[in-house]
């Protein structure tokens, strides 16, 4: 009886010791992959993610791709986001909001030929005017950013800004999910 404990014992230890060696390591403070092209991504979002709680319109504006497009999950053609639509969306945003806290949980990133797909959970709290005075709203919703990568002159930067040379630089922008 005692050889049969020790033995389940040695196993259970066996088993728990190679399960670990089977897990995956992650980005922290996410559900992603610890990669290199991950992790690329995440430093891309987390600008996304600063902008947000900065309320700066023009780099959420730079952030996104000229063909953005974002039907809202709807069949109706009524909410659908242009990337005009969008500036006219985030100015209005930007003036009707006080304060913003924006928490990003970041669950799966898959990349296909053209795009990448970026699934997390945000926790948004937004000082807002209301009719009433100002107040705090919080959100808490799955997303989905899509992104694409798109060639721009080294000269012109990722943010506008003049640089030296010519060469193009492949950079990411958001195509849907703002």
């Amino acid at each position: 009886m005692r050889r049969l404990l020790q033995f389940q014992v040695l196993l259970f230890a066996f088993f728990a010791i190679t399960a670990g060696g089977c897990s995956r390591d992650v980005i922290p403070n996410t559900d992603v992959e610890d990669t290199s092209r991950n992790r690329e991504v995440l430093e891309f979002c987390e600008r996304y993610r600063a902008a947000v709680e900065e309320r700066n319109v023009p780099v959420l504006m730079d952030l996104a791709s000229q063909r953005y497009y974002d039907d809202n999950g709807t069949p109706s053609g009524l909410d659908d986001v242009d990337y005009g639509g969008l500036g006219e969306k985030l100015s209005i945003w930007e003036e009707g909001v006080l304060d913003v806290r924006y928490e990003i949980r970041y669950r799966r990133v898959s990349f296909n030929r053209e795009r990448v797909l970026v699934d997390y959970t945000y926790t948004g709290s937004f000082r807002v005017h209301t009719p009433n005075g100002e107040r705090w709203a919080r959100r808490l919703a799955d997303n989905r950013l899509v992104l694409t990568r798109e060639s721009v002159s080294r000269s012109q930067g990722e943010n506008g800004e003049e640089s030296d040379g010519s060469d193009e630089e492949e950079v990411f922008r958001i195509v849907s999910g703002m």
